[in-house]
């Protein structure tokens, strides 16, 4: 994919730089971010506020493929300030990119939403794939329901859309990793809970690579998992992850001592807690191929990409 004209909207975290990083040297790539003074080239960075037209939606027209990535992180305690911040920076920046796209006497091709697997409810009896999974109401998935909500209402007849609901994303310069290297470091990288909750995750280059494959497959829309074929508990997991980095012990964490700990670094249990079991199935029906379907050659890409140090003690 060369030569297109791709913007990013809230595209300044860590899947934002990776997607920059994976398009900018053959692509235009603009990001939207309300703070574009701390950009790096080769992307460009414009001013948006996530709510209101204030000149970015100008390049919006012309443009080959918008991928919205905007949204606070939920890596916070759900006080009642920070629900209503969380849910307004998903639903009010979907609506105002679809106004946008509306508008445009030439619209994106493609328009793809970030969503999140947490959609399903908690499931240890089975996976939760797109035609078959359930849905609840606990407050991470109302907040899920309504932002694809939002996006499927955009009138938006000249541009194909899809939605990514989204596993935990995987990549050794940010997201979920630093916290778990972290764990395994100082000897805590034991199974968290239970540790028969499922682990639903993907690697950070095949989250790129699947956008660039539902640009190039002009039939593909609607809902695709974004989660590697291969999900396993958080007790296999954190087992591989020790293994990987060579640290041999990982003291277990009880639920009761999670929900201290969470209060202690101000975030909420069940982002540990909740089994999250989640399959691509539409991806594999249509022919999507995973670099990293399973997990320890995705784990052991990643630490090889960091200095030692990073991820051990010694």
């Amino acid at each position: 994919m060369t030569g297109k004209k791709i913007i990013l909207a809230g595209g300044t975290g860590f899947i934002g730089e990776a997607l920059v990083k994976y398009y900018a040297a053959e692509n235009e790539v603009t990001v939207l971010t309300r703070n574009p003074a701390a950009g790096k080239p080769p992307a460009k960075y414009v001013y948006w506020n996530g709510e209101t037209f204030g000149g970015w939606e100008q390049l919006i027209d012309g443009a080959d493929l918008l991928i919205n990535l905007a949204g606070k992180s939920v890596n916070c305690r759900y006080t009642e300030a920070n629900k209503a911040r969380i849910m307004a920076s998903r639903v009010n920046s979907t609506k105002i990119l679809g106004e946008a796209v509306k508008q445009a006497a030439n619209p994106p091709a493609l328009w793809i939403n970030t969503a999140s697997a947490t959609i399903y409810r908690h499931a240890e009896d089975r996976p939760m794939d797109e035609l078959t999974g359930e849905i609840q109401d606990d407050f991470s998935v109302q907040v899920c329901k309504q932002w694809e909500q939002a996006f499927n209402a955009a009138d938006t007849p000249r541009t194909r859309k899809a939605i990514l609901r989204t596993a935990i994303t995987l990549g050794a310069h940010g997201g979920a990793m630093e916290p778990l290297l972290n764990m395994a470091k100082y000897a805590l990288g034991g199974r968290q809970a239970s540790g028969q909750q499922m682990f639903s995750w993907v690697h950070i280059e095949d989250f790129c690579r699947l956008t660039e494959w539902l640009f190039e497959h002009e039939n593909a829309s609607g809902i695709y998992n974004c989660s590697a074929p291969q999900p396993v508990t958080n007790e296999t997991f954190m087992h591989t992850l020790r293994n990987v980095t060579g640290n041999k012990i990982g003291l277990p964490a009880p639920k009761w001592l999670l929900r201290i700990g969470a209060t202690l670094i101000g975030t909420e249990i069940e982002l540990l807690v909740k089994s999250r079991w989640v399959v691509p199935t539409r991806l594999m029906q249509e022919g999507f191929r995973f670099y990293y379907p399973q997990l320890e050659p995705a784990l052991e890409e990643i630490v090889h990409e960091l200095p030692r140090r990073r991820y051990h003690l010694f």
